[in-house]
């Protein structure tokens, strides 16, 4: 029996291929586990003197960090977007 919906049984949305193939889950991150995340990284920057991860780390963080909070609330995901942008400038004029 197909099914025509975009659920699976588990009542995660699915997402449709456009080539017809079955629809696979589409990912939605726990915001807990975002926002635990996101108050790691922005703790060990508060924490450090002078930049604390390698130059490759800083660039990946730079990455991600503000598309991680995407995942959060609006003013949650911004406020956390500008407190990791500050502690890294204070850091990079140390």
């Amino acid at each position: 029996m197909l099914k025509n919906n975009n659920r699976n049984n588990y009542g995660q949305e699915m997402q449709t291929d456009l080539f017809g193939a079955d629809p696979v889950p589409a990912y939605r991150p726990d915001p807990d586990k975002v926002r635990s995340r996101l108050h790691k990284i922005l703790a060990e920057a508060r924490a450090a003197k002078r930049l604390p991860w390698e130059p490759t780390t800083v660039s990946l963080y730079r990455t991600i960090f503000p598309q991680m909070t995407n995942w959060l609330p609006d003013d949650e995901g911004a406020q956390l977007r500008f407190q990791f942008e500050e502690e890294l400038a204070r850091l990079e004029a140390a």
